[in-house]
């Protein structure tokens, strides 16, 4: 039987070594540059020092969760947390999962971990669909009933309220902010990350199979949105009214 470990830790505890085991897993199993891109057709690569910089500023609140198998690291998270409007958020802002270990249900454990801690609402931007797939299921919700309506009354100012620069500058895009699009995404936002959608795009294929996908198209150099309140800030909320 093969040992499933997930560890965390605060993101001043994260060393080099650990940093440059999660760059290599980033920069072997991430993704390619799309067409649009400068580099087309090149895998996307992180140094440790830019993976430290850009998801483990220090000026904010920031974690590290991976998963190992049998000691190889399989998959990682980065997570960044602030407060806005008297709630703690919590965003993800990496998951990469080792090509060889994927379909085995460790993005979802590694985004579960998360709910060990208290916080009032999740965030994930992400062009894959499976990785909102894990998102939402790590809260307990199935895709279908993903409350757009929550997201976009409140996801305006919580990514500007966001540490992490390319979160709060991110540009919500799609007919839930916009009103009307031909473009048939739904929720997601421009970032500028022309990062290949081939393999996205065939997971989305395989999930709009199977189930009512809320978020519409996948549209080149965006990403799709998910902002999610958690069960105890919902519990808390009920109890109170």
């Amino acid at each position: 039987m093969k040992q499933v470990q997930y560890e965390t830790f605060p993101g001043a505890k994260v060393t080099d070594d650990m940093l440059a085991e999660a760059a290599n897993l980033f920069s072997e199993n991430y993704g390619i540059w799309g067409e649009q891109s400068l580099t087309p057709g090149k895998r996307i690569r992180l140094g440790k020092r830019r993976l430290r910089d850009q998801y483990l500023p220090d000026h904010a609140a920031t974690s590290y969760v991976r998963v190992t198998v049998d000691g190889t690291l399989a998959g990682n998270a980065f997570i960044c947390r602030w407060r806005h409007d008297d709630r703690s958020i919590c965003w993800i802002t990496q998951l990469v999962v080792h090509r060889n270990y994927r379909g085995r249900g460790l993005a979802s454990g590694l985004l579960g971990s998360l709910l060990m801690h208290p916080d009032d609402v999740y965030g994930i931007m992400s062009s894959h669909p499976f990785a909102c797939l894990a998102a939402a299921r790590s809260l307990g919700m199935g895709i279908e009933k993903v409350p757009l309506n929550f997201i976009k009354d409140n996801a305006e100012a919580i990514l500007k309220a966001s540490p992490v620069p390319y979160i709060g500058e991110a540009k919500l895009r799609g007919t839930l902010f916009e009103g009307s699009s031909s473009t048939g995404l739904v929720c997601g936002v421009d970032t500028g990350f022309f990062v290949d959608h081939k393999e996205p795009l065939e997971a989305l294929e395989i999930v709009r199979e199977t189930r009512q996908w809320p978020l519409g198209n996948l549209l080149d150099g965006h990403e799709y949105l998910l902002v999610l309140q958690s069960k105890h800030r919902f519990r808390s909320a009920t109890s109170t009214s």
